[in-house]
């Protein structure tokens, strides 16, 4: 960690850097593209302006080709360029044209020019960056201007200053980013696996430049009060002498109020349209910053001049909306929003792409997921462990998503951790506090460099009142904030609700189903498998049945299902990695996510798996013959025992024959009475990879490993050759690494 916080002035000495690299660009061929690559424009990508909520007419977007050298820290900043990267996407990502990886020991270098047009003369300029990881210094024209540390903030530098005569100005960027250091940075790792994943370093969201006057507008924070009919409206300002703000709804004025900067005061919003999921209402805002202007109540004072002007003005939005907690007709407490329970269905969201990594390629591609995510039926999603570009949050306040948004995690392990942690989470809260989507900051997840939890939750709480406050989602609750949060896979369950703390399920579900050709590495997992996309479609109704019910009693309030999409080898996404395949039928998630899910259906075991009571299986660990599976088949040979077979401390396992080597080949026979069988499903829990035969017919093929007992479908042959009397179920399992376990049923569904 002594590295990771070095003094700034080591990363920087004089450049020897040989500008204008001529090597030629293009995409890299990454593992797994999306169609929205083909749609990325070299010259500038990410063009549209970068935060919607203080927005100015005048800007330049810096995105596109910039030279790069991945230089090592004791050589300081010397060497050419060694190509060109395409900003804003991170170094490791397909569409920098680099993916290459740097460590502890390097120091990544970027390097463009640009010009300042002729209308900028008399203004100050802002250089913008929307987020760059991990630390980084900042040199215009050989002059130092500034440096930076966090990985998910936007900062700006004036580099007014810095600028010279000549047309073409040089600007230089440094970053150095450790990944696993002690800084927050999320799921990223050096080696990629399970739920870990790519790292981004570097420039990864948009960098523009924009013209200010010598006074002018730094910063606006809103805070909607509903009960009081005002938006409540602090501005920041370098200079100026008065603020002015103006409320309008479908462009008709509906508030003005003026002001002094750096003080909070009121635009009144009479009889307010207020936002919520189903209408996601939003009000025009303008704000300027006047000179000159005489308020009534100073009339007559001498400081203030005859005449008023606007000196700056920036547009922005906001939403009226509540968020509190309070009590149901029964006495439970939950989470509301406008006064009334709203009943949260939400997915995880990582926001990773298989292309991009942290960047979506394109503003299209980033609408896309949310799009889908509201076709799904959801009305909140859980941004885990990771921060988006304001754009981001600017669709789901206009679409009217609400939003779970976790800090990014971090090791936490020594006070100067600790100490970045809290400098970062205090920035998170600051620079999305405007966003109406927001319902609710994460401060913990799952343990994940936990400390201080009491003390971390009250203080956001104490930023941020105007919204509920999580102060670890699963594993290890300290018994503060507003809701108490569990994790239960495949679940769905849930905790208690408390006398001042909703009851909430903060992941659930993980069914994986890998789709070929759409997968980021041909081996892939979920938390439970599923055997195709009609399986996938039949066991998410049925989870969110059972979560419908949780929310009557005990009293859940919301649910966060794993997850939206596929995330490397990941495989538990309602969508592929690439977004081309929805993967279950999206109409019944969609009914099942608004509670219009049909009932349970009757279930008549016909084979009961080994959970309760063991079940005898003929088995063996040596690879029998080819026809192994065949009903006429000779298994005289093979041992005999009770299952499930696996070894012990698996989760969700009854291990009554310990199993430990890589596979295993088990068979039963079992009767069944006369009757129909078109409606049977397997019972199974495997750890990992399965194949299991009816009558010498496949009936299903699994992939992965489960956590608990599921139904699964079978195969049309298989199903057809169930029939009255003796039948033979034939079950190979292999295993891999970690756990194992093996365990099947048959039941049949329905009358």
């Amino acid at each position: 960690m002594k590295a990771l916080l070095r003094p700034l002035s080591c990363l920087l000495v004089t450049s020897t850097l040989v500008f204008g690299a001529k090597s030629k660009w293009h995409m890299a061929d990454g593992p797994l593209m999306t169609r929205w690559a083909a749609d990325v424009e070299t010259h500038q990508p990410w063009p549209e302006y970068p935060r919607p909520q203080m927005e100015r007419k005048d800007w330049m977007n810096l995105n596109g080709l910039w030279d790069y050298a991945i230089l090592e820290k004791q050589n300081g900043l010397q060497g050419p360029f060694q190509g060109k990267i395409l900003v804003p996407y991170p170094i490791e990502s397909a569409l920098s044209g680099v993916m290459k990886r740097i460590d502890e020991n390097q120091v990544l270098v970027y390097h463009r020019t640009f010009r300042v047009p002729h209308g900028w003369n008399e203004k100050r300029v802002l250089l913008h960056f929307g987020a760059v990881d991990w630390e980084t210094v900042v040199v215009v024209n050989g002059k130092r201007i500034g440096e930076h540390r966090g990985g998910y903030d936007p900062f700006t530098f004036d580099i007014t200053d810095a600028l010279t005569t000549n047309r073409a100005q040089q600007i230089e960027v440094s970053v150095f980013d450790p990944t696993e250091g002690g800084q927050p940075r999320g799921k990223q790792v050096r080696k990629p696996n399970g739920i870990w994943y790519t790292p981004s370093s570097g420039i990864w969201q948009t960098v523009w430049l924009e013209p200010v006057p010598r006074s002018y507008i730094a910063d606006i924070k809103i805070t909607p009060d509903v009960d009081g009919e005002a938006l409540r409206v602090a501005v920041d300002a370098k200079g100026g002498e008065v603020v002015e703000a103006i409320a309008y709804s479908h462009g008709f004025e509906v508030g003005r109020v003026t002001g002094d900067p750096g003080k909070e005061f009121r635009v009144p919003v009479p009889k307010p349209r207020l936002w919520s999921p189903e209408k996601p209402y939003l009000y025009d805002l303008r704000i300027n910053l006047l000179k000159g202007f005489v308020p009534r109540e100073r009339k007559g004072d001498p400081k203030w001049g005859k005449n008023f002007r606007t000196v700056d003005s920036v547009s922005s939005y906001f939403a009226m909306r509540k968020v509190s907690l309070g009590k149901d007709a029964n006495g439970i407490t939950r989470p509301m929003l406008n006064g009334k329970f709203v009943f949260q269905v939400g997915p995880l969201d990582q926001g990773f792409w298989p292309d991009g990594l942290y960047t979506p390629p394109t503003d299209e591609a980033m609408v896309y997921d949310l799009e889908k995510t509201k076709d799904f039926g959801f009305n909140m999603t859980r941004k885990h462990v990771k921060v988006e570009p304001d754009r981001w949050y600017y669709y789901c306040d206009k679409m009217g998503l609400l939003v779970w948004q976790d800090m990014p995690s971090a090791n936490n392990k020594t006070p100067e951790d600790k100490a970045e942690f809290e400098r970062e989470l205090k920035q998170l809260v600051a620079t999305h506090y405007n966003h109406p989507c927001i319902y609710m900051w994460v401060v913990f997840n799952e343990g994940w460099g936990q400390y201080d939890t009491e003390r971390l939750t009250h203080w956001v709480k104490e930023m941020d009142p105007s919204r509920l406050v999580d102060n670890a989602t699963g594993w290890t609750d300290k018994k503060v904030g507003d809701v108490i949060d569990m994790h239960n896979y495949p679940g769905p369950g849930s905790p208690m609700p408390e006398a001042n703390r909703a009851a909430v399920l903060g992941e659930f579900g993980g069914l994986g189903l890998g789709i070929d050709g759409h997968t980021w590495t041909q081996k892939t997992w979920g938390y439970q498998g599923m055997s195709d996309r009609a399986a996938l479609t039949r066991r998410y109704v049925n989870l969110m049945r059972k979560a419908w019910a949780l929310e009557k009693s005990p009293g859940l309030s919301a649910v966060v299902y794993t997850q939206i999409t596929d995330v490397e080898t990941e495989c538990n996404g309602l969508m592929t990695y690439d977004r081309e395949v929805v993967k279950p039928k999206e109409r019944r998630v969609a009914e099942a996510n608004r509670g219009h899910v049909p009932p349970e259906p009757k279930h008549t075991v016909l084979v009961p798996t080994s959970k309760e009571v063991p079940a005898t299986w003929k088995y063996t660990p040596g690879k029998p013959a080819d026809d192994w599976m065949k009903s006429q088949f000779d298994d005289s040979s093979w041992q005999q025992g009770p299952a499930g077979f696996g070894t012990k401390g698996t989760p969700g396992t009854a291990v009554r024959t310990e199993w430990t080597s890589g596979d295993i080949w088990l068979r039963r026979t079992f009767d069944l009475p006369p009757g129909k069988y078109d409606e049977a499903q397997l019972l199974v829990h495997h750890d990992e990879d399965a194949e299991i035969y009816i009558n010498g017919a496949l009936a299903t093929k699994l992939s992965s490993f489960t956590v608990d007992y599921g139904d699964e479908g079978i195969r049309s042959r298989a199903l057809n050759s169930l029939h009255a009397g003796t039948n033979v179920m034939a079950v190979h399992c292999r295993n891999t690494s970690g756990g194992q376990y093996i365990d099947v049923g048959l039941e049949k569904v329905g009358d």
